[in-house]
Protein backbone atom coordinates (compact mmCIF):
# COMPACT_ATOMS: atom_id res chain seq x y z
CA UNK A 1 0.00 0.00 0.00
CA UNK A 2 1.24 3.49 -0.83
CA UNK A 3 1.90 5.50 2.34
CA UNK A 4 2.00 9.26 2.91
CA UNK A 5 4.97 11.54 3.37
CA UNK A 6 4.59 14.54 5.65
CA UNK A 7 6.71 17.42 6.82
CA UNK A 8 8.13 17.34 10.38
CA UNK A 9 8.73 20.83 11.81
CA UNK A 10 10.37 19.59 15.03
CA UNK A 11 12.82 17.29 13.22
CA UNK A 12 13.58 20.08 10.75
CA UNK A 13 14.44 22.39 13.64
CA UNK A 14 16.50 19.73 15.45
CA UNK A 15 18.51 18.83 12.36
CA UNK A 16 18.76 22.25 10.74
CA UNK A 17 17.29 20.65 7.64
CA UNK A 18 13.99 20.28 5.78
CA UNK A 19 12.81 16.93 7.15
CA UNK A 20 9.92 14.72 6.08
CA UNK A 21 8.76 11.36 7.44
CA UNK A 22 7.52 8.43 5.35
CA UNK A 23 4.73 6.71 7.30
CA UNK A 24 5.31 3.00 6.74
CA UNK A 25 3.65 2.55 10.13
CA UNK A 26 0.33 2.81 8.22
CA UNK A 27 0.89 -0.36 6.21
CA UNK A 28 -1.66 -3.20 6.76
CA UNK A 29 0.92 -5.01 8.92
CA UNK A 30 2.25 -1.71 10.36
CA UNK A 31 5.68 -2.16 8.79
CA UNK A 32 7.44 -1.63 5.47
CA UNK A 33 8.20 -5.37 5.47
CA UNK A 34 4.94 -6.07 3.65
CA UNK A 35 6.48 -4.65 0.48
CA UNK A 36 9.31 -7.14 0.15
CA UNK A 37 7.37 -10.07 1.57
CA UNK A 38 4.47 -9.57 -0.84
CA UNK A 39 6.83 -9.27 -3.79
CA UNK A 40 8.67 -12.46 -2.84
CA UNK A 41 5.51 -14.47 -2.17
CA UNK A 42 3.87 -13.35 -5.43
CA UNK A 43 6.97 -14.32 -7.40
CA UNK A 44 7.09 -17.69 -5.68
CA UNK A 45 3.38 -18.32 -6.28
CA UNK A 46 3.74 -17.43 -9.97
CA UNK A 47 6.66 -19.82 -10.36
CA UNK A 48 4.73 -22.62 -8.65
CA UNK A 49 2.17 -22.90 -11.48
CA UNK A 50 -0.76 -23.68 -9.24
CA UNK A 51 1.12 -26.01 -6.90
CA UNK A 52 2.36 -23.60 -4.23
CA UNK A 53 5.09 -24.79 -1.89
CA UNK A 54 5.25 -24.04 1.78
CA UNK A 55 7.40 -21.11 2.91
CA UNK A 56 9.88 -20.95 5.74
CA UNK A 57 11.49 -17.80 7.07
CA UNK A 58 13.22 -16.26 10.06
CA UNK A 59 12.02 -13.07 11.63
CA UNK A 60 12.28 -10.79 14.63
CA UNK A 61 8.57 -10.25 14.00
CA UNK A 62 7.71 -7.82 11.22
CA UNK A 63 8.95 -9.86 8.26
CA UNK A 64 7.24 -12.98 9.61
CA UNK A 65 3.97 -11.12 9.93
CA UNK A 66 4.31 -9.72 6.43
CA UNK A 67 5.11 -13.12 4.89
CA UNK A 68 2.20 -14.70 6.77
CA UNK A 69 -0.11 -11.95 5.49
CA UNK A 70 0.97 -12.39 1.86
CA UNK A 71 1.06 -16.19 2.03
CA UNK A 72 -2.43 -16.38 3.53
CA UNK A 73 -3.76 -14.51 0.50
CA UNK A 74 -1.87 -16.89 -1.82
CA UNK A 75 -2.98 -20.03 0.05
CA UNK A 76 0.55 -21.01 1.03
CA UNK A 77 1.50 -22.43 4.46
CA UNK A 78 4.24 -20.66 6.41
CA UNK A 79 6.69 -21.62 9.14
CA UNK A 80 8.41 -18.75 10.94
CA UNK A 81 11.45 -19.24 13.17
CA UNK A 82 11.46 -16.43 15.73
CA UNK A 83 13.46 -15.31 18.78
CA UNK A 84 11.55 -16.52 21.82
CA UNK A 85 11.76 -13.06 23.39
CA UNK A 86 10.37 -11.18 20.36
CA UNK A 87 7.62 -8.69 21.23
CA UNK A 88 4.33 -10.44 21.96
CA UNK A 89 2.45 -8.07 19.67
CA UNK A 90 4.54 -9.35 16.76
CA UNK A 91 4.29 -13.03 17.66
CA UNK A 92 0.55 -12.88 18.27
CA UNK A 93 0.00 -11.19 14.91
CA UNK A 94 1.98 -13.87 13.06
CA UNK A 95 0.06 -16.63 14.81
CA UNK A 96 -3.28 -14.96 14.06
CA UNK A 97 -2.49 -15.12 10.34
CA UNK A 98 -2.18 -18.91 10.50
CA UNK A 99 1.59 -19.29 10.40
CA UNK A 100 3.42 -21.85 12.53
CA UNK A 101 5.86 -20.31 15.00
CA UNK A 102 9.07 -22.06 15.99
CA UNK A 103 10.75 -20.21 18.89
CA UNK A 104 14.54 -20.02 19.11
CA UNK A 105 17.05 -18.69 21.62
CA UNK A 106 17.77 -15.52 19.61
CA UNK A 107 17.56 -14.14 16.09
CA UNK A 108 20.85 -15.67 14.95
CA UNK A 109 19.62 -19.15 15.86
CA UNK A 110 16.27 -18.48 14.19
CA UNK A 111 17.96 -17.52 10.92
CA UNK A 112 20.30 -20.51 11.00
CA UNK A 113 17.49 -22.99 11.63
CA UNK A 114 15.21 -21.44 9.00
CA UNK A 115 17.96 -21.65 6.36
CA UNK A 116 18.62 -25.28 7.28
CA UNK A 117 14.90 -26.00 7.03
CA UNK A 118 14.76 -24.47 3.55
CA UNK A 119 17.90 -26.29 2.42
CA UNK A 120 16.28 -29.61 3.35
CA UNK A 121 13.95 -29.07 0.40
CA UNK A 122 10.46 -29.30 1.89
CA UNK A 123 9.91 -25.53 2.01
CA UNK A 124 11.22 -22.45 0.22
CA UNK A 125 13.29 -20.13 2.40
CA UNK A 126 12.62 -16.40 2.08
CA UNK A 127 15.28 -14.37 3.85
CA UNK A 128 14.00 -11.27 5.67
CA UNK A 129 16.72 -9.13 4.07
CA UNK A 130 18.98 -11.09 1.68
CA UNK A 131 16.36 -12.32 -0.83
CA UNK A 132 16.45 -10.30 -4.09
CA UNK A 133 12.66 -10.01 -4.28
CA UNK A 134 12.54 -8.77 -0.68
CA UNK A 135 15.19 -6.15 -1.44
CA UNK A 136 13.38 -5.07 -4.62
CA UNK A 137 10.08 -4.74 -2.77
CA UNK A 138 11.68 -2.62 -0.07
CA UNK A 139 13.00 -0.29 -2.74
CA UNK A 140 9.48 0.83 -3.63
CA UNK A 141 9.58 3.00 -0.48
CA UNK A 142 12.22 5.16 -2.12
CA UNK A 143 10.38 5.28 -5.43
CA UNK A 144 7.33 6.71 -3.68
CA UNK A 145 9.40 9.26 -1.75
CA UNK A 146 11.14 10.47 -4.90
CA UNK A 147 7.89 10.62 -6.85
CA UNK A 148 6.31 12.83 -4.19
CA UNK A 149 9.46 14.78 -3.26
CA UNK A 150 11.71 14.68 -6.34
CA UNK A 151 14.13 17.18 -4.82
CA UNK A 152 14.94 14.95 -1.83
CA UNK A 153 18.65 15.10 -1.03
CA UNK A 154 18.94 12.31 1.55
CA UNK A 155 16.81 9.26 2.45
CA UNK A 156 17.46 7.84 5.92
CA UNK A 157 16.69 4.26 6.92
CA UNK A 158 17.49 2.07 9.90
CA UNK A 159 19.80 -0.88 9.27
CA UNK A 160 19.34 -4.41 10.59
CA UNK A 161 20.15 -7.01 7.95
CA UNK A 162 20.26 -4.28 5.33
CA UNK A 163 17.31 -5.28 3.14
CA UNK A 164 15.50 -1.96 3.45
CA UNK A 165 18.49 0.29 2.96
CA UNK A 166 19.78 -1.86 0.09
CA UNK A 167 16.48 -1.61 -1.76
CA UNK A 168 16.34 2.12 -1.08
CA UNK A 169 19.94 2.60 -2.26
CA UNK A 170 19.35 0.74 -5.53
CA UNK A 171 16.09 2.59 -6.22
CA UNK A 172 17.63 5.97 -5.33
CA UNK A 173 20.88 5.62 -7.25
CA UNK A 174 21.96 8.94 -8.82
CA UNK A 175 18.81 10.60 -7.48
CA UNK A 176 19.34 10.88 -3.72
CA UNK A 177 21.98 10.10 -1.13
CA UNK A 178 21.15 7.25 1.26
CA UNK A 179 22.18 7.24 4.93
CA UNK A 180 21.63 4.66 7.64
CA UNK A 181 21.34 4.14 11.37
CA UNK A 182 22.46 1.22 13.51
CA UNK A 183 22.10 0.75 17.26
CA UNK A 184 25.02 0.37 19.65
CA UNK A 185 23.82 -3.07 20.74
CA UNK A 186 24.03 -4.45 17.19
CA UNK A 187 26.44 -2.98 14.64
CA UNK A 188 27.04 -5.65 12.00
CA UNK A 189 27.50 -3.14 9.18
CA UNK A 190 29.64 -0.61 11.02
CA UNK A 191 31.88 -3.40 12.31
CA UNK A 192 32.04 -5.27 9.01
CA UNK A 193 32.71 -2.15 6.95
CA UNK A 194 35.58 -1.29 9.27
CA UNK A 195 36.98 -4.80 8.81
CA UNK A 196 36.40 -4.85 5.06
CA UNK A 197 34.37 -8.06 5.25
CA UNK A 198 31.35 -9.51 7.06
CA UNK A 199 32.36 -10.17 10.63
CA UNK A 200 30.55 -11.70 13.58
CA UNK A 201 29.60 -9.34 16.40
CA UNK A 202 28.41 -9.69 19.96
CA UNK A 203 24.74 -8.69 20.03
CA UNK A 204 23.34 -6.94 23.07
CA UNK A 205 19.85 -6.17 24.31
CA UNK A 206 18.11 -3.32 22.53
CA UNK A 207 14.77 -1.62 22.24
CA UNK A 208 15.23 -1.93 18.47
CA UNK A 209 14.63 -5.70 18.38
CA UNK A 210 14.04 -5.59 14.63
CA UNK A 211 17.64 -4.47 14.05
CA UNK A 212 19.34 -7.02 16.28
CA UNK A 213 21.49 -9.86 14.96
CA UNK A 214 24.43 -10.91 12.85
CA UNK A 215 24.54 -10.90 9.05
CA UNK A 216 24.09 -13.96 6.90
CA UNK A 217 27.61 -14.53 5.47
CA UNK A 218 26.03 -14.91 2.03
CA UNK A 219 23.95 -11.73 2.08
CA UNK A 220 24.35 -9.34 -0.87
CA UNK A 221 23.37 -6.41 1.34
CA UNK A 222 26.87 -5.87 2.72
CA UNK A 223 28.30 -5.10 -0.70
CA UNK A 224 25.30 -2.94 -1.66
CA UNK A 225 25.65 -0.88 1.51
CA UNK A 226 29.42 -0.63 1.09
CA UNK A 227 29.02 0.79 -2.39
CA UNK A 228 25.90 2.91 -2.13
CA UNK A 229 25.30 4.13 1.44
CA UNK A 230 27.14 7.37 2.15
CA UNK A 231 27.11 7.42 5.96
CA UNK A 232 25.95 5.32 8.91
CA UNK A 233 25.31 6.66 12.40
CA UNK A 234 25.25 4.53 15.53
CA UNK A 235 22.66 5.55 18.13
CA UNK A 236 22.28 4.70 21.81
CA UNK A 237 19.36 3.22 23.72
CA UNK A 238 18.81 6.61 25.36
CA UNK A 239 18.57 8.20 21.93
CA UNK A 240 16.09 5.53 20.81
CA UNK A 241 13.89 6.24 23.81
CA UNK A 242 14.03 9.97 23.18
CA UNK A 243 13.04 9.45 19.55
CA UNK A 244 10.04 7.31 20.48
CA UNK A 245 8.88 9.92 22.99
CA UNK A 246 9.36 12.82 20.59
CA UNK A 247 7.55 11.10 17.73
CA UNK A 248 4.65 10.35 20.08
CA UNK A 249 4.53 13.93 21.37
CA UNK A 250 5.30 15.85 18.18
CA UNK A 251 3.89 13.59 15.48
CA UNK A 252 1.20 11.78 17.50
CA UNK A 253 2.50 8.47 16.15
CA UNK A 254 3.56 5.15 17.64
CA UNK A 255 6.87 3.84 16.33
CA UNK A 256 8.94 0.83 17.36
CA UNK A 257 12.60 0.88 18.29
CA UNK A 258 13.83 0.08 14.78
CA UNK A 259 12.02 3.08 13.31
CA UNK A 260 13.31 5.23 16.16
CA UNK A 261 16.92 4.55 15.12
CA UNK A 262 16.53 6.54 11.90
CA UNK A 263 14.80 9.39 13.75
CA UNK A 264 17.49 9.42 16.45
CA UNK A 265 20.29 9.54 13.91
CA UNK A 266 18.85 12.70 12.38
CA UNK A 267 17.62 14.40 15.58
CA UNK A 268 20.96 13.86 17.35
CA UNK A 269 22.98 15.38 14.54
CA UNK A 270 24.99 12.19 14.07
CA UNK A 271 24.06 12.14 10.39
CA UNK A 272 25.35 15.13 8.46
CA UNK A 273 22.19 16.42 6.82
CA UNK A 274 22.07 20.12 7.82
CA UNK A 275 20.71 22.41 5.12
CA UNK A 276 19.36 19.54 3.03
CA UNK A 277 15.95 18.04 2.24
CA UNK A 278 15.69 14.76 4.14
CA UNK A 279 13.17 11.90 4.15
CA UNK A 280 13.19 9.54 7.13
CA UNK A 281 11.50 6.15 6.75
CA UNK A 282 9.38 5.39 9.82
CA UNK A 283 9.73 1.68 9.21
CA UNK A 284 7.30 0.15 11.73
CA UNK A 285 4.95 0.55 14.67
CA UNK A 286 4.89 -2.96 16.13
CA UNK A 287 5.97 -2.38 19.69
CA UNK A 288 4.29 -3.90 22.75
CA UNK A 289 2.09 -1.13 24.12
CA UNK A 290 3.25 -1.72 27.69
CA UNK A 291 6.86 -1.18 26.62
CA UNK A 292 5.89 1.85 24.53
CA UNK A 293 4.05 3.39 27.49
CA UNK A 294 7.04 2.79 29.75
CA UNK A 295 9.23 4.69 27.29
CA UNK A 296 6.93 7.63 26.61
CA UNK A 297 5.95 8.13 30.24
CA UNK A 298 9.52 8.10 31.58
Amino acid sequence: MRTPVRHSPWLSLAAGADVFVKLETLQPTHSYKIRGATNAVLELAAAANGAPRSIVTASAGNHGRAVAHAAAAAGMPVIVYVPEHAPRTKLDAIRALGAELRPCRDYDEAERRAKEHGAAGASTYISPYAHPDVIAGAGTVALEILEELPDTDVIVAAIGGGGLISGVAIASERRAEVAGAEVQASTPFTSSLAAGRITEIQVGDTLADGLSGNLDPETPTFEIVRRHVSQIAVVSEVELQSAIRNVAERERLIIEGAAAAAVAAVASGKLKVAGRRVAIILSGANIDLAKWWTVVSA
